[in-house]
């Protein structure tokens, strides 16, 4: 099994979400997150003052899946999310050993 952790655009998600559904993705965990890459920030103007923000808003979306699944999946998040524009993300892909359902203790694929 396989960890895919994504770090997104916000205005994304729903499309990358739609199209995880579309191939039978049904569990994900969602979360917020601020970060910066190569970009390093960006300015914004408010009340006409101009100022540097580090960190701009992300959207971490990860996902575990078995390892036959992983390519397909990477590809439907890159091609939902891509804009072409700086900032599109990333994708880790992280090995994962062992997933319990506390419910039913049920592992592995079952667990999923």
């Amino acid at each position: 099994m396989k960890k895919i952790l994504a770090i997104i655009k916000p205005f994304k998600v729903d499309e990358v979400k739609d199209a995880l559904t579309k191939i039978d993705i049904n569990g994900m965990t969602l979360t917020e997150v601020k970060g910066f890459g190569r970009q390093k920030g960006h300015k914004e103007v408010y009340r006409g003052a101009e100022y540097q923000t580090d960190f701009i808003p992300k959207v971490e979306l990860s996902i575990v899946v078995d390892d036959d699944r992983v390519k397909v999946v990477v590809e439907t998040i890159v091609n939902s999310a891509r804009t072409g524009k700086i900032g599109d993300g990333k994708i880790f892909i992280q090995p994962i050993e062992d997933v319990i359902r506390i419910r039913t203790s049920e592992n592995g694929l079952d667990a999923l």
